[in-house]
């Protein structure tokens, strides 16, 4: 019988995943790691998970585990989410922290138990050739989230199981029903998992003494318009927040932390057609060595648009749109795809 470390978060995607993999003959241990919580003191949203995936696990008749991952979670995700904003970019915390966090140390669970595969919720496929573990968009398009796990590794991606990516949400409600789990209509989370009510300004004024600094709000030619009460208040392509008042609407075209400047412009000047990433993540290949035509995402809920990825001799990678986009977003992330095959990625620079 194999052996699968299940990541349970106490919702319904892995515990149904849990279940289900049991049913398909595994021997499945379940795992739930501990984010929030420093020594015994167990912050709530932790305690909830804890008992909710013990719930479950005991109602299907698994062993199940804790991993306290505070310190770790801190120092590589949170530190890193508030040095992203104090350098004016956008970042994605769940991108980063499914490599470095979360596969990362499931993996080395996976190991220290002798278990085969490890296993999440997550709506994914992957698919097992000679050559490379490929990872595809799940069935349902709709709750797709390959493009947060394109920074994943070939040794992370050969021992995954997604076993949940071959489901639509609406039979994994029915399959959470059938195996009778309390936990069945649960909601979705949706939120940035380290901040309450998606308040993240807050979160950075009370995680940090020296961010928010007031500057010049510029237009494009350098013309003084008004003043910014912080960098991480604004995005690119925001319009709203602005207190400045045209005879036409004003948007955030770019954020200049070395001045501590947001320039604003027409909605105009927020479109282009190019842009580079850094610290590229290949799963398709083992590298790009020559240009590549391909479906290109720079969001998460962003429509797939038409591109060319372009290898620079730095090392960079320049991606230049068939038609120009809105709010390329430093910091973000932009994901490749051929039809349902994620290719790779970079973080957009």
């Amino acid at each position: 019988m194999e052996k699968v470390i299940v990541a349970m978060s106490g919702g319904v995607d892995s515990s149904v995943a849990a279940a289900y993999l049991k049913e398909q003959g595994y021997e499945v241990i379940g795992l739930t790691f501990v984010m929030f919580s420093k020594n015994d003191n167990l912050d709530p949203k932790d305690k909830r998970a804890i008992e909710d995936a013990k719930s479950v696990a005991n109602q299907i008749g698994i062993k199940h585990f804790t991993e306290n991952i505070t310190e770790e979670f801190h120092d590589k995700i949170i530190r890193d989410f508030i040095n992203q904003y104090k350098n004016a970019r956008t970042p994605n915390p769940c991108v980063i922290c499914n490599r470095k966090i979360k596969f990362n140390y499931l993996l080395d669970k996976t190991k220290d138990l002798n278990a085969n595969y490890m296993a999440t919720g997550h709506y994914a496929r992957i698919e097992r050739d000679n050559k490379r573990v490929l990872l595809k968009k799940a069935i349902d398009q709709k709750k797709d989230q390959s493009y947060m796990l394109y920074r994943m590794s070939q040794e992370q991606l050969e021992h995954t199981l997604f076993p949940m990516g071959k489901f639509k949400k609406e039979k994994i409600r029915e399959m959470a029903k059938k195996y009778k789990l309390k936990i069945h209509d649960k909601p979705d989370s949706q939120d940035i998992c380290f901040i309450k009510n998606s308040n993240y300004i807050d979160f950075l004024e009370n995680q940090s003494d020296d961010i928010g600094k007031p500057g010049p709000i510029i237009d494009i030619n350098g013309n003084k318009l008004g003043e910014h009460n912080g960098l991480h208040n604004y995005t690119i392509g925001q319009r709203r927040g602005l207190g400045i008042s045209k005879p036409y609407p004003l948007y955030v075209v770019d954020l200049d932390s070395k001045n501590n400047t947001v320039v604003v412009g027409k909605n105009e000047n927020v479109f282009n057609n190019s842009f580079y990433i850094e610290n590229p993540n290949w799963i398709y290949y083992n590298e790009l060595s020559k240009p590549i035509v391909v479906n290109c995402k720079i969001r998460y809920n962003s429509p797939e648009k038409l591109a060319t990825v372009y290898p620079e001799e730095s090392g960079l990678f320049k991606i230049v749109f068939k038609d120009e986009q809105r709010a390329i977003t430093p910091g973000q992330s932009a994901v490749f795809y051929k039809n349902d095959y994620v290719l790779g990625g970079g973080i957009i620079k």
